[in-house]
């Protein structure tokens, strides 16, 4: 069992940034990925960025890279989201979630924040 709270949402314009967290208690997570998903409206959940907790070792989707930076902090047990440059496109709900493994497919991870709203304006 793995609880996660978001915090960081809002409203910004184009070209500003943005951090998110997301504190895990509740099991060990060293055999764990936390990984950052958003989902626009009508749309599927899509892949943003996941790291490993033991390893630290990241990994990104192709329209984010550059400008998003995910990290962890070992002693708060909390995992962040970078948001930079951002873009209306980047505008949904942003939601992270715990898996045993390293995947980029929302379906097979476990465990689920309670998701914050990111809209970025023009």
């Amino acid at each position: 069992q793995v609880q996660l709270v978001e915090s960081g949402g809002g409203l910004v314009q184009a070209g500003a940034s943005l951090i998110h967290s997301c504190a895990a208690s509740g099991r060990t997570l060293s055999s764990y990925a936390i990984g950052w998903f958003r989902q626009a409206p009508g749309k599927e959940r899509d892949f943003v960025a996941t790291i490993t907790w033991s390893g630290g070792r990241t990994y990104y989707a192709d329209s984010v890279k550059g400008r998003f930076t995910i990290s962890r902090d070992n002693t708060k047990n909390t995992v962040y989201l970078q948001m930079n440059s951002l873009k209306p496109e980047d505008t949904a709900v942003y939601y992270c979630a715990a898996s045993v493994n390293v995947y980029t497919d929302y379906r097979s991870y476990n465990y689920w924040g309670q998701g914050t709203q990111v809209t970025v304006s023009s």
